[in-house]
């Protein structure tokens, strides 16, 4: 099965698992307490189970990583530490070098498992035929052969089952929804003038001067004037000027009305639902042993 680091399988592996990131966590030896380097890395296969973890042993070899199965791990995330079992500094010498280039292939993975099995002959774990023949010759063991079109995981609990250790620290989970917002563009509004014309009229009132000229007969007609009182010329013997009013009709703006453009936000509520998963323990048990089983701790 294809192997793939953590990160290139789920980019966002860090919401998925939910839980704090291994990487970054100290190795440590079970038992001694020595601590022998800190997690770069996991390697998960195409179902997303880890399979391997990527440690930095630079605390025992510098500059050297490898790959640790999970099943030789155990993991608490609680002090945030890994803890390995049942691995020596020469063993970790002679494990392959993984490098960022390495192919995780089945060939590299048995050159891995070869290197663990080799500590597990006095117990009688299964060894590699071909990389630990020797080894098995030495010990008086006959190590069985493992067909690589049909090896499973399954078939190596020591290595890959990390149900097979005591004190194990893991984490259930369950989702959550988590909702956020973000804002989208709904639309737009221009607001813009136009000309509209119309014929208007207008009835200005206006005054004009005319000369009324009335030709009387005065009482004293025919009465004698003494001498000199009249007055015989000719020409001009009255001036008057005369004005008219005329209609001035003229254009003027005038503010007719005022608009005021603005947003307001209005809220309402929307709901959602999604089908959420929550991990719950179980627990068979075979025969009668004494089970302590706490809600929380």
């Amino acid at each position: 099965m294809p192997l793939h680091r953590i990160s290139e399988f789920d980019p966002d592996y860090h919401n998925t698992i939910q839980g704090k990131d291994i990487k970054g966590m100290g190795v440590y030896v079970r038992g001694t307490d020595e601590k022998i380097g800190t997690i770069s890395d996991a390697v998960v296969d195409d179902e997303g189970a880890f399979r391997y973890l990527i440690v930095d042993i630079g605390f025992w070899i510098f500059g050297k990583k490898v790959l640790l199965p999970i099943g030789k791990a155990q993991i608490d995330s609680r002090a945030d530490r890994v803890y390995v079992v049942g691995i020596t500094r020469e063993q970790a010498e002679n494990l392959p070098e993984y490098q960022e280039h390495t192919a995780l292939d089945y060939d590299y993975e048995e050159r891995v498992r070869g290197g663990y099995r080799t500590q597990s002959v006095e117990n009688s774990a299964p060894l590699d035929a071909t990389s630990t023949a020797a080894v098995a010759s030495t010990a008086g063991y006959s190590a069985p052969s493992y067909d690589r079109n049909n090896y499973t995981y399954a078939q190596e609990p020591d290595l890959y089952d990390v149900s097979s250790h005591e004190d194990q620290t893991f984490k259930l989970y369950e989702e959550r929804l988590v909702a956020n917002k973000k804002r989208r563009k709904t639309g737009e509004v221009a607001i813009g003038k136009h000309v509209e014309t119309e014929t208007a009229r207008v009835a200005v009132p206006v005054e004009k001067e005319r000369i009324v000229i009335e030709r009387v007969t005065p009482q004293d007609a025919g009465k004698v004037v003494s001498p000199g009182t009249a007055n015989f010329r000719e020409g001009e013997v009255a001036h008057m000027e005369i004005y008219e009013e005329v209609a001035d009709v003229r254009k003027e703006a005038f503010v007719r009305e005022e608009v005021r453009v603005q947003k307001v936000v209005e809220q309402e509520i929307v709901e959602a639902q999604e089908t959420i998963r929550r991990e719950e323990l179980d627990v068979d048990t075979d025969g009668t042993p004494i089970v302590n089983k706490n809600d929380r701790i």
